[in-house]
């Protein structure tokens, strides 16, 4: 199953089983201990990740969407603060967590913009499978 046939949440539940969501889940958990969390991307995959997995291991400050660039002061998303994209330096986060499945060029663009003189570490929130990540490179 490639990514680009995920459409589905069946089919999104199914991806992260695969990829063993939940070990990798407990692991960024520990690392990221104690430390300040924006989620980027607020999409269908964000949101089953949310509606089928513990998130509160995770010190969630956030939730990031170009979608949210008109939101209104102390607004919520699945419970969570929302703010645009502009907005997440002024948060003073630790890291972004990119929820996509296709992250690599999401990844590549916040690092040349919202986030650019920003001392934020930028990283998928998924553990994608190496050959994935070349698929996605390469297509």
């Amino acid at each position: 199953m490639t990514d680009k046939r995920l459409s589905s949440e069946q089919d999104f539940i199914e991806y992260l089983k695969k990829i063993n969501f939940s070990k990798h889940l407990a692991k960024i958990a520990k690392k990221l201990k104690e430390k300040k969390v924006i989620i980027y991307g607020a999409g269908a995959f964000f949101q089953t990740i949310n509606r089928e997995y513990d998130l509160s291991c995770l010190n969630i400050i956030a939730i990031a969407d170009r979608k949210f660039v008109n939101h209104e002061d102390g607004e919520e998303f699945l419970g969570y603060r929302l703010c645009s994209p502009d907005e997440m330096e002024s948060l003073q986060t630790d890291y972004v967590l990119v929820s996509m499945i296709n992250f690599i060029n999401v990844i590549e663009d916040l690092e040349e913009t919202s986030l650019k003189n920003a001392k934020v570490k930028i990283k998928p929130l998924i553990n994608k499978p190496f050959i994935d990540i070349l698929k996605e490179l390469w297509s």
